[in-house]
């Protein structure tokens, strides 16, 4: 008797934990201009992740197209001036109240994952964007690199989005 109760209580214990987990992401909240996100943005940190080992220099190049936005996302391993490493996506508006939600798709529709932007100054140049599920995060910018205070601020709102901050990776800039 005992034994038939573990499974069900183990499966419900992992399923409130990934419930938890999730309801510690915030939902995006402010309402994002989509000619904002048009153009080149700079990789300036992220949480660790295996697609991007040894990524640096890592860049998304956002371009609008008939029914959402093309997506080009790409780094050099192991060295500004390594390899390329490219990743084509292809995006759409999740949520149009907010503009803020992206379903971003992967080689031709085979990976699909969501997208948000949990936060966007656009007079500073960055923006933070985490998957739904708060599993991968990135603090993006539109020039190389953001001077040393308004790093410091990005990182600062990553913390005030519950996110740790000691987790995050570095990678160098790209070149101008």
């Amino acid at each position: 008797m005992l034994k038939r109760l573990i499974v069900p209580a183990a499966a419900l214990a992992v399923c409130l934990a990934a419930a938890s987990a999730q309801a510690a992401i915030p939902q995006p909240s402010e309402r994002i201009e989509l000619s904002k996100m048009m153009g080149r943005w700079y990789e300036v940190a992220r949480l660790p992740n295996q697609t991007q080992r040894g990524c640096q220099a890592g860049t998304s190049d956002w371009a609008r197209t008939d029914d959402g936005f093309s997506v080009v996302q790409a780094c050099h391993k192991g060295a500004p001036d390594g390899p390329l490493a490219e990743w084509k996506a292809k995006a759409r508006v999740a949520d149009p109240a907010t503009n803020a939600k992206f379903r971003m798709s992967f080689f031709g529709g085979l990976i699909s994952q969501e997208y948000w932007v949990l936060a966007h100054r656009p007079d500073e140049g960055w923006l933070i964007l985490a998957t739904h599920d708060g599993k991968y995060l990135w603090l993006m910018s539109q020039k190389p690199t953001l001077p040393a205070a308004v790093k410091a601020q990005a990182v600062a709102r990553i913390r005030q989005l519950g996110f740790d901050p000691t987790r995050l990776e570095f990678p160098l800039p790209a070149h101008g």
